[in-house]
């Protein structure tokens, strides 16, 4: 497969989940659709930004800016649901969390009420009139090597801010761990797209990229998590949820610890330099090299 066909494929495909997501919330609200919706909007993104780096037109931008207010106004409603899914978990070994969880239950209803409003009135015909206008644009526009060369090598700019990020991790510091996962996210759904022009490349790898996020994304749960039960604490609500604290505590340090120990898995992903060959080509002991200091602090 060309870059071409690859792109203009990508576009149709993400653009066409993105609308069946929206369309499918507006038909059966639930937190599962809401989810979905997020995913396919986020994939989305991951293509726009793509796109900028052979294009950098501004409809471009305002399509990214767009995207980027929709994730924005879930935000909310997905950490809460995800606390109260973790609740549900322990609830019964830290019956404490009890008064918690009812103020959870109770938000999680006003934003679930603000969430369907929210995509009930979504407009999606700027985004689809400007994605037409770049997908011409980029028929127009011809193949060639050297579209192939741009779209490596955004995803080798994508790679670079995630080891910049990576370098600077500090247990100390979760909030660094959060922007290595952030950067993560949005370097493994540009790989996914320009994957089928990368020979040899192993699918095994699309559930490691997973996992590896995932491990990040536990801990920042968690410290979204510890963050809102001292906000209820402070507010009064003090019976059994020091000790309750506590657990959790413990929970974020014994998940930064089992992250920092596979950490270097991330360095095995993609090459460290445009002129280096790809992990997966390499023999499997030159697999892992030392990432240098580029300087970018948290």
């Amino acid at each position: 497969m060309d870059a071409q066909t690859l792109l203009l494929e990508a576009i149709d495909a993400r653009w066409n989940k993105y609308l069946e997501q929206l369309k499918l919330c507006r038909r059966e609200f639930s937190e599962e659709a809401v989810h979905d919706l997020r995913v396919a909007a986020r994939r989305l993104l991951a293509l726009v930004d793509l796109l900028r780096v052979i294009t950098p037109h501004p409809r471009l931008k305002k399509i990214r800016a767009a995207l980027k207010e929709q994730l924005d106004e879930f935000d909310s409603l997905r950490d809460t649901q995800v606390m109260l899914a973790e609740i549900s978990e322990t609830i019964e070994k830290l019956p404490a969390l009890k008064p918690f969880q009812k103020e959870l239950q109770k938000r999680e209803r006003r934003l679930l009420r603000e969430a369907e409003e929210i995509i009930e009135e979504l407009k999606s015909s700027g985004i689809a009139r400007r994605l037409e206008k770049v997908r011409t644009s980029l028929t127009e526009s011809g193949s060639g090597a050297e579209l192939d060369g741009l779209l490596l090598r955004a995803v080798d700019e994508s790679y670079l801010t995630v080891l910049r990020r990576y370098q600077w991790v500090d247990p100390a510091q979760p909030a660094s761990i959060h922007r290595t996962r952030v950067a993560f996210k949005k370097f493994r759904y540009m790989l996914e797209i320009v994957h089928p022009l990368l020979p040899g490349f192993p699918t095994a790898n699309f559930k490691r990229l997973h996992d590896y996020q995932t491990a990040m994304g536990e801990i920042q749960d968690v410290e979204v998590f510890l963050n809102t039960l001292a906000d209820f604490i402070e507010q009064g609500e003090t019976d059994g949820l020091e000790a309750v604290r506590r657990y959790y505590e413990q929970h974020h340090t014994e998940l930064i610890a089992a992250y920092l120990e596979d950490k270097g898995e991330i360095e095995t992903f993609w090459r460290a330099e445009p002129d280096q060959p790809f992990p997966w080509s390499r023999p499997n002991n030159d697999m892992i090299k030392p990432v240098h200091n580029t300087g970018e602090k948290i």
